[in-house]
Parts: structure tokens; C-alpha cells; sequence
């Protein structure tokens, strides 16, 4: 399914002042804050920090605690009776390592939310703990489907899923670029090869040919056998799914082994990181997908851009800070809408956590990525993917949804 670029930009506009108040960024509030002081309410932030992809990881804190610094300074927020504390939560874009996050995160009895995680083999095993507390989880970057396939009412992801992002890459592929045959290759994590096997098959359906397939490992380094045989094929294109901390190597490793044809993936390789270890010669012409627009394009884009460089003065946005910061968003309004409706007492209980799920399953605004709303399984109803290619060691826009 495919989003007018226009048609996106129109509804952007027209909800960006629902936005505004819904999220903190502006407005006014008739509820009044309690006697005793503002109620603490805690949002965890689930990412890889310290191992994985850490650059996508860091921003994604980066994005979260933007947002709830902007909240907390709001006289919406005041109004309610809260103030908001981040709490990261380092799970190295690892499954084990990523349920003790959630486990950890799972008892602390003022947190209601999270934002995270990044990685879908993490998001998938932890999103069963929060369902028993009853946290909302929303995701900035889990793009495998099966994470809302769960039947959990408490998943969301602002991001669009990689049963959207492969078929439109290989539509970009042959529609667009004119691939006529492809390598396709994967990292055997739920992200990487959900992404890999959709864009095969999209991309056999437009009559191209997949000429070979491989499975890696997210955590392998040393790919020089596989460009051996991979090079004797002579793809057009070598597809790879999975994230940049393998695939920059990967890609360097088939340049430097004299493959000559680009390197594509999805999201996971859209970052500076994947330029600065695959190296600029070795990178140049690469594609990426990723999900929505680029921030730039987007009215309320521009805000998030001044604001972030503000905060974090010579930090540019990694692929998932303007997610992070909307899924941030997202809980503030659900929890600020239940607090003026039963007391921010209130918030942290039982029925506290059923309404902020019930009312991020009723979200309707605009965000710094387009406009947010949910369909029934928590899967964003924004479906636009952006083409982008390595040029002159940067990451430009190459083509924007049709």
C-alpha cells in the first residue's frame, strides 16, 4: 500500500495543532495539579546502548527524552498534576538481555510506558512482560509483522512493517532503478529475514530474478566467502536484510571483493554509521529504504529539527530520533488524557493502565513523521516509504513515496 506524498502533507497540516496540545507542545488545561505535588510517572526507553546497532539505539533516547523535557516545561502537563522521568534501558539488540529490561522495567510501579524497543527479536519476547503489567509498549523501529500479531492490546509501532517496506524496495528496484536480477541475503534475525523474503518475493512478482539467497549473522564480521560466491552470480543488486553494524562490513567486503553492483537494505542500514564503516568510496551509490518521510519534508519536521539541535548542539538525527520522540508523544497524551479524566492519582493503577492502552489505541494526531493513528492490531495506518542513496558520503533522498 502506498500514502500520496500530498495527501500526507495535507493531513499533517490539519492535525498539526491537535498535535500540539495532545503532546504538551502547547494549550491549556482546565485540570488542576494536586496539593502535594505533580504526580511522577515513568517512561522506559528500550534500546541497544552499549552493543548492536548503538548509534540507532542512542538516538532513539536522544528523540524520547526531548519529548518529555518539552512535556514536562508545558502548562498542559503542569495542569494535569505530572512530570515525566525517563528511564533507559540498555538491551544490547539483544532477546535474554532484552527481557531483563522489560522485567526490570515491569516493576517499577510508576512506569506506565515504553518506548522501544529497536530491534523486532527484542521487541517480540518483551512486549509478553509489559502485557502482564499492563504497560504500553510503543515501538519506533520493530518493523517485523509478527510483533502485532500477537492479539497483546498494548503493542503499538509508529513505524510501518516490513510486509509495506521490502515489496515497495523491490518496487523501487525494478520499477524505478530497472534490477533485473538480485542476491538477497539476511542477517537470520525476525527483522532481517521477514524484510529479505518480502522484498524477494515482490521483487520475483515484477518479474525480476533472485539468483541465490544466503543467511548470515548479525554478529559476523567476515563475509569474504559469501562475496566469493555471490560475485560469480553478477546480481545487479546485492539485497540485505538486516542492520548496519553487519551490513556496512558486508558491503564493504563485497566492494572491496569486486562486486560492483549496490548494496540495499531497509531502515537498519539508513544511518551515517553504515557510510563511515562500509567507508564513503566503498558506500557510494548504496540504497537504503526507510520508513515515512524524510523530516525536512513535513510541517511539523521543521520544529523538531530546530528543537533538537538546540538540546543537542552538532548531533545530527539517526533514523529513528523523530519516531522516538513521537512515540514519547503518544504516551504523554494517552497518560495526560487519563489524568484529567480520573486524577493523576490515578494513572499508575490498574484501571489507570487500561485507559492510557484504551486511549493510544485511540490516537489520532500529528506527529514530526506524519500524521499517527493505529489500526486494530497496533500497526501504524501511515504506510510511506522513502528511497535513499549514499551520495558524496551522505545519505540523500533518492526517491519519496508515489
Amino acid at each position: 500500500m502506498k500514502v500520496s506524498t500530498k495527501r500526507l502533507l495535507a493531513a499533517a497540516s490539519l492535525l498539526v495543532a491537535v498535535a500540539m496540545i495532545s503532546t504538551g507542545c502547547g494549550g491549556s488545561s482546565s485540570s488542576s495539579s494536586t496539593s502535594s505535588g505533580p504526580t511522577e510517572v515513568k517512561i522506559g526507553i528500550g534500546a541497544p546502548l552499549t552493543a548492536g546497532a548503538t548509534a540507532l539505539g542512542q538516538g532513539m533516547v536522544r528523540g524520547a527524552e526531548l519529548a518529555i523535557e518539552q512535556a514536562n516545561a508545558s502548562s498542559t502537563v503542569t495542569a494535569a498534576g505530572l512530570k515525566f522521568t525517563p528511564v533507559s534501558g540498555d538491551d544490547q539488540g539483544d532477546p535474554k538481555t532484552g527481557v531483563t529490561v522489560a522485567n526490570t522495567f515491569a516493576s517499577d510501579p510508576a512506569l506506565v510506558g515504553v518506548m522501544g524497543h529497536l530491534n523486532s527479536g527484542v521487541s517480540i519476547p518483551a512486549s509478553k512482560v509489559y502485557a502482564d503489567k499492563k504497560i504500553v509498549m510503543i515501538s519506533p523501529a520493530s518493523t517485523n509483522p509478527a510483533l502485532t500479531q500477537q492479539g497483546l492490546s498494548n503493542v503499538f509501532r509508529v513505524c510501518t512493517t516490513d510486509a509495506v517496506q521490502g515489496p515497495a524496495a523491490a518496487d523501487f528496484a525494478t520499477k524505478l532503478l530497472g534490477f533485473k536480477s538480485a542476491y538477497v541475503v539476511d542477517d537470520s534475525t525476525p527483522y532481517g529475514e521477514g524484510l529479505a523474503k518480502a522484498f524477494a518475493d515482490q521483487f520475483t512478482a515484477n518479474g525480476g530474478k533472485v539468483l541465490g539467497t544466503a543467511k548470515t549473522s548479525d554478529k559476523d564480521s567476515d563475509f569474504n566467502a559469501l562475496v566469493t560466491k555471490i560475485k560469480a552470480t553478477s546480481p545487479d543488486l546485492l539485497y540485505y536484510g538486516g542492520v548496519y553494524n553487519a551490513g556496512a562490513l558486508f558491503a564493504k567486503q563485497a566492494k572491496d571483493g569486486g562486486i560492483k553492483s549496490p548494496f540495499m537494505g531497509g531502515d537498519g542500514l539508513y544511518d551515517p554509521k553504515f557510510i563511515e564503516l562500509a567507508g564513503a568510496a566503498q558506500a557510494e551509490g548504496d540504497f537504503a529504504t526507510s520508513v515515512g518521510l524524510p523530516t525536512d519534508k513535513l510541517p511539523a519536521g521543521q520544529d523538531f529539527l530546530a528543537a533538537y539541535a538546540k538540546k543537542y548542539p552538532g548531533q545530527d538525527p539517526a533514523a529513528y530520533d523523530a519516531y522516538s520522540y513521537d512515540a514519547a508523544n503518544v504516551i504523554i497524551s494517552a497518560v495526560v488524557q487519563a489524568a484529567k479524566s480520573s486524577g493523576a492519582d490515578k494513572v499508575t493503577s490498574p484501571a489507570g493502565r487500561d485507559e492510557i492502552i484504551k486511549n493510544v489505541a485511540a490516537t489520532n494526531l500529528v506527529g514530526v513523521t506524519g500524521a499517527i493513528s493505529f489500526d486494530k492490531n497496533g500497526d501504524t495506518t501511515n504506510k510511506a516509504i522513502t528511497l535513499y542513496q549514499v551520495s558524496g558520503g551522505k545519505w540523500i533522498t533518492k526517491a519519496l513515496p508515489q
